[in-house]
C-alpha cells in the first residue's frame, strides 16, 4: 500500500547538466524513457522474485504468524517502519550525487514493497484459496498499466496539476486507514473504499507517466523507476483487496 508522495521537480536555481525530457532532443529523450521502463521492469520482476522466494522458502506458519503479527496495533508500526524506509529509498533514488546510491534506493524500495505485501498476499493464497486471485491481480494491473500510459504518451497531455488533488486524496485515504485501527468500535473499510483507492492510484500513474515525458531530467531514470513502480504497486495492492472482498461474496 505504497503511498507514492513523489517530488521530481528540481529547483530552477538548482545547478543541471541534463535537461527534463520535455526540452532534451529526441534521442536523448527516448533514450531516458527507455532507461526508466527498463528499470521499473527490473523493479517488477525484482519484486516478483523476491515475494515468490519469500513463500517459497518460508515455512507457512512463519508467514502466517507474521500476518498475524502485524494486524492491528501492530500494523501502524509496520506501516510506520515501511514509510520511513520509503523516504529513505526514495532519498536515494534522486540523489545527484551518485549512481550507485539511486540504484540502492531503488533496490531497498524494491524489498521494502515485498515484506510489506507479504500480509496481503499470505490471506489471497492461504485464506481466500483462490490459485487465480493474485495473478489476475497481477494481469489487471499490468493491463491498466499500460492502457493509463498509452493515454498519456498518445496525448502528450501534462497531468501534473493532478499532484494537489492525489496528495489531498492519500492523505484522506491514510486518515481512514488509520482510523479503521485506532477507533475502539473499528471503522469498516469496505468494497467502495478499495474502488476510491484504485483511482488514485490510477490518478497517480497519469501524475507520474506525465512527469517522464515533461519534468523528469533525462539523467533522473532511476528516480521515475521508482516512482512508477510505486504507483504500479499501489495499484496493485488495493486491486487484490477488492478481488479479495469480491470472492468473500461468492
Amino acid at each position: 500500500m505504497g503511498y507514492n508522495d513523489n517530488n521530481p521537480y528540481q529547483s530552477p536555481y538548482e545547478a543541471s547538466y541534463a535537461p527534463t525530457a520535455e526540452l532534451a532532443d529526441a534521442q536523448a529523450r527516448i533514450g531516458f524513457i527507455r532507461r526508466t521502463y527498463a528499470h521499473l521492469g527490473a523493479a517488477v520482476l525484482g519484486f516478483v522474485l523476491l515475494t515468490t522466494l519469500i513463500f517459497t522458502l518460508v515455512p507457512a506458519t512463519a508467514i502466517l504468524g507474521f500476518t498475524h503479527a502485524v494486524g492491528g496495533w501492530g500494523w501502524l508500526v509496520f506501516l510506520g517502519a515501511f514509510m520511513l524506509v520509503s523516504w529513505v529509498a526514495r532519498s536515494w533514488a534522486e540523489s545527484s550525487t551518485s549512481q550507485q546510491t539511486q540504484y540502492l534506493g531503488l533496490g531497498l524500495y524494491v524489498v521494502a514493497e515485498a515484506i510489506l505485501f507479504v500480509p496481503l498476499l499470505a490471506i489471497a493464497q492461504f485464506y481466500v484459496g483462490d490459485p487465480w486471485l493474485i495473478p489476475s491481480a497481477g494481469i489487471i494491473t499490468l493491463l491498466t498499466f499500460a492502457g493509463l500510459s498509452g493515454v498519456v504518451f498518445l496525448s502528450r497531455a501534462d497531468f501534473s496539476f493532478l499532484r494537489m488533488y492525489l496528495v489531498l486524496g492519500g492523505l484522506v485515504g491514510m486518515g481512514l486507514i488509520l482510523c479503521s485501527i485506532l477507533l475502539p468500535s473499528g471503522l469498516s473499510l469496505g468494497l467502495w473504499f478499495s474502488a476510491a483507492m484504485v483511482a488514485l492510484a490510477c490518478g497517480y500513474i497519469l501524475y507520474d507517466t506525465s512527469n517522464v515525458l515533461h519534468h523528469y531530467r533525462t539523467d533522473q531514470h532511476v528516480a521515475a523507476a521508482l516512482a512508477l513502480f510505486a504507483s504500479v504497486a499501489l495499484l496493485f495492492w488495493w486491486v487484490i483487496r477488492i478481488l479479495i472482498a469480491l470472492n468473500g461474496r461468492d
